[in-house]
């Protein structure tokens, strides 16, 4: 394959790695800078010019779009899905992790642990939002920053106020979140890349620094996740629309608790404390991605008037739980299982002597009507009304 690394920078540690990586597995790789693109746009046919020249014809992009470039990186990298190229992260998935804000508002409609969230503008709103996300001391983030740039821990209330109002004469729109106390200075990395985790490793913080980044000094160590952590993150990337995937997870007394989710996460730190080559991971792949493509099932079937595909997990259902698939009233209702996960293995079209578990997640094909029935209804989550009034600053 032909595949072009956008990268500002050829030395950069990521884009030479995923370079070598991709040579070394017989593809031809070219870094090619983000801002020399120059975009064409005419009916039915799309084009990109670099360095005043039109673009040859590339197999896949991997872009590394770092956050001062965001706008016009995604830009570029339209283009080229508009020209029918792969690209290892699409467009969107980039900029729904881009913003902070729209990747917890993804998120938190799924049941997966976040941090206690709020953004205001009104100034009137800024300490009920603090009250509501338990208080100080409270994480500030700006919408759009990386390396722990623009995160502020907020001792009292007092402060929080004064750094929010500041924040916002500064035109910056920022996050109030909750301060998780007991991962203080502490968390987890764990590169995603398609439907698992590549690699992973714990972060410490320096001294009193809160925050862990790699770049602020922080120390690193290999972590092998557990189920639970695993699945978080696997699940947070998907959700988010990225195959490949830096996800920051807080080591909560209530589980895991997904920070961010990064679309372009730096190699160095995890190749080093791991040992495992994650950018030859990145490139395994998008050859399964480009040279042997999935069909996504939703998109690409031309479903029978009123069949659908749905998803749904078996719990609390006597009607399932126990018996052989063929015992079901699945059959007799027209619905057919096209496989089940189960911890997280596939059994793909199982046949009807497969007995239905507890915790199966069955992926079907059927009537519209009889998978709605099915289909457990979203939990509303009962919020516990905190009392009014200021917090003593003291």
């Amino acid at each position: 394959m032909k595949i072009a690394i956008l990268s500002r920078k050829r030395t950069l540690y990521s884009t030479s790695r995923l370079k070598e990586a991709a040579i070394h597995r017989g593809h031809r790789a070219l870094v090619l800078d983000t801002l020399r693109f120059a975009i064409d746009l005419e009916q039915g046919s799309p084009q990109l010019y670099y360095r005043g020249k039109a673009l040859s014809s590339y197999d896949a992009i991997i872009p590394r779009i770092g956050a001062s470039i965001t706008f016009y990186g995604l830009s570029v990298v339209r283009q080229f899905e508009q020209m029918g190229v792969y690209s290892a992260n699409d467009s969107v998935a980039i900029s729904r992790s881009r913003d902070k804000l729209r990747a917890m508002q993804t998120l938190s409609r799924h049941d997966i642990g976040i941090p206690p969230t709020a953004f205001v503008r009104d100034k009137k709103d800024v300490l009920p939002a603090i009250e509501r996300v338990g208080g100080a001391p409270v994480v500030i983030k700006v919408l759009e920053g990386a390396q722990g740039v623009g995160v502020i821990l907020a001792e009292t209330n007092k402060i929080a106020e004064a750094i929010i109002e500041t924040m916002h004469g500064a035109k910056q729109n920022v996050l109030i979140q909750k301060f998780i106390k007991e991962s203080r200075g502490r968390d987890i990395r764990a590169i995603v890349v398609g439907d698992r985790v590549a690699a992973a490793m714990r972060r410490r913080a320096a001294g009193d620094e809160f925050r862990s980044n790699v770049h602020r000094g922080g120390k690193t160590e290999k972590v092998t996740l557990d189920a639970e952590y695993e699945r978080t993150a696997i699940r947070a990337a998907q959700i988010i629309g990225l195959r490949v995937a830096g996800v920051d997870i807080l080591e909560s007394d209530d589980g895991p608790q997904v920070m961010e989710v990064n679309s372009s996460p730096g190699l160095q730190g995890i190749e080093s404390t791991t040992g495992i080559d994650v950018a030859g991971a990145i490139l395994e792949d998008i050859e399964h991605q480009v040279l042997f493509p999935e069909v996504d099932l939703k998109q690409r079937l031309r479903l029978a008037a009123g069949y659908v595909i749905a998803e749904f997990p078996v719990h609390n259902m006597p009607r399932l739980e126990g018996k052989p698939l063929r015992d079901t009233p699945l059959a007799e209702s027209d619905v057919h299982v096209i496989h089940i996960n189960r911890n997280r293995s596939i059994i793909p079209n199982p046949k009807g002597d497969v007995v239905i578990q507890t915790g199966d997640w069955l992926l079907c094909y059927g009537p519209s009507m009889e998978l709605r029935q099915l289909t457990p209804p979203p939990q509303k989550k009962s919020k516990t009304r905190k009392p009014s009034g200021r917090k003593d600053d003291s």
